[in-house]
């Protein structure tokens, strides 16, 4: 299964490294972390298989992909629940 964006969902990283998320579903665009930023475009160049992107992310951090899984899911979690992702099949 893959994790994707809706449709309305328009993302920009900002000079400081985060990332703002904005969709016709919120009033204002959600903020994150340079590390959000990171796994959101690992997601985008991996069509949202979180498995991938753990793995790409735990090479490139020098960290257990458990844990960078872990992370990721709770992000993702915290996305679904703000209506700007879904699941595919």
């Amino acid at each position: 299964m893959a994790i994707l964006p809706n449709p309305d969902v328009t993302a920009v990283v900002l000079e400081d490294g985060c990332l703002e998320l904005h969709s016709q579903q919120s009033e204002k665009p959600i903020r994150c972390a340079p590390v959000n930023t990171a796994m959101w475009i690992a997601m985008r160049q991996n069509g949202g298989h979180l498995d991938a992107v753990a793995d790409l992310l735990a090479d490139l951090w020098d960290v257990d992909p458990g844990r960078v899984r872990s992370d990721l899911d709770l992000w993702v979690n915290e996305l679904g629940n703000a209506g700007l992702v879904h699941d595919a099949p």
